[in-house]
């Protein structure tokens, strides 16, 4: 599928690995809406990006509010060929720590968000896709969701993040084998240590130690790294039903 022929919802594309996804759609020639829940940060970049971005905030947790960003996709662009899930949470909480055991709201929490929220997004988005037409490859759509590297190499305080990374490896290739005859594929990446929101709120010799630990290229990377992988995942139909590591063959230590 050609990226300029592309109508996307991104999720969590307000700003880091979502936000360089929706730069990178609309830059490409696509359309893209950018779903959200910081409405501040979602709708300056839709702003930016012009006519051929909007701005929704939604939960993935909640059903309606997907449909209505769906909506938007369809309302303000006439339909929806790609889902880009970057929507997350994380957190850092041992299975017992000096205040008892981890709070299982919170396990709940996470999971909800980064697992069940991606599901949520999938099967709602998969339905529309479903009565595209289909182009020259065949295909009536793309989904990209996004993982960690914790789901492999989840390090201590990760219980939780790490389970719901590994849902959604897990669920890559049985998704992609249901919507198969549907001609939609599913891809899910793995990133590696990003300059996003939550790194840049590190003092820089702690961003700078991080990106040392990865082997090369020693830095961080760039969210226009992921972005550009989610064009290469878009435009090679061949790609599907698997897990992509972006991670400059980093593995992470137990802490």
């Amino acid at each position: 599928m050609d990226i300029q022929h592309s109508i996307a919802l991104v999720t969590g594309g307000a700003s880091g690995l979502g936000g360089a996804t929706a730069r990178r759609i609309v830059a490409g020639g696509g359309r893209v809406v950018i779903a959200d829940l910081n409405a501040e940060v979602g709708q300056a970049l839709a702003d930016e990006l012009g006519a051929h971005a909007r701005f929704i905030k939604t939960d993935v947790t909640d059903e309606a509010s997907v449909q209505a960003a769906l909506a938007l996709a369809q309302s303000a662009f006439g339909g929806l060929n790609l889902l880009v899930n970057c929507a997350g949470i994380v957190t850092a909480t041992r299975t017992v720590g000096k205040d008892g055991a981890h709070a299982l709201d919170v396990f709940e929490r996470v999971i909800r968000v980064n697992l069940i929220g991606t599901f949520n997004c999938i099967r709602l988005a998969a339905l529309i896709m479903n009565d595209n037409p289909t182009n020259d490859h065949g295909e009536r759509g793309v989904i990209v969701n996004t993982a960690s590297v914790a789901a492999y190499d989840g390090q201590i305080g990760q219980a939780a993040y790490a389970a719901s990374k590994g849902g959604v490896v897990g669920l890559t290739l049985p998704v992609a084998r249901d919507l198969a005859r549907s001609g939609i594929r599913v891809m899910t990446i793995a990133p590696g240590l990003f300059e996003t929101p939550m790194m840049s709120s590190l003092p820089e010799a702690a961003r700078q130690s991080l990106g040392q630990q990865v082997p090369f290229p020693s830095r961080l990377g760039h969210p226009n790294e992921f972005a550009q992988l989610v064009q290469s995942i878009v435009e090679n139909p061949m790609l599907n039903g698997e897990v992509i590591r972006l991670d400059g063959a980093i593995r992470m230590a137990p802490k």
